[in-house]
């Protein structure tokens, strides 16, 4: 019995991949825009506009938190917790 081996040559290969934060919720306390979005000051989804996590775990838009730790006096606290906020590590 003879096995036929098929050979093709690949002209071009065009991959396709997809993304998503490891977060615990899929929007931003802040804003409450979708992760996989971006925040309201930010035009395109990516590595502009990612995901800063809290020692207490929850996560929110780079800007957005940069604006709530500004806005706070004179310590500022997760907006969704009240724990004092400090970033993750």
């Amino acid at each position: 019995m003879k096995v036929k081996i098929l050979r093709i040559l690949l002209d071009r290969w065009h991959a396709v991949a997809a993304w998503t934060w490891d977060a615990q919720d899929e929007t931003c306390g802040i804003c409450r825009m979708a992760f996989d979005g971006c925040c309201p000051d930010c035009k395109f989804p990516g590595d502009d506009c990612p995901l800063i996590w809290g020692a207490c775990n929850h996560a929110f838009h780079l800007h957005c938190i940069l604006k709530w730790v500004n806005s706070q006096t004179p310590q500022p606290h997760c907006p969704m917790c009240r724990r004092e906020w400090q970033f993750k590590a």
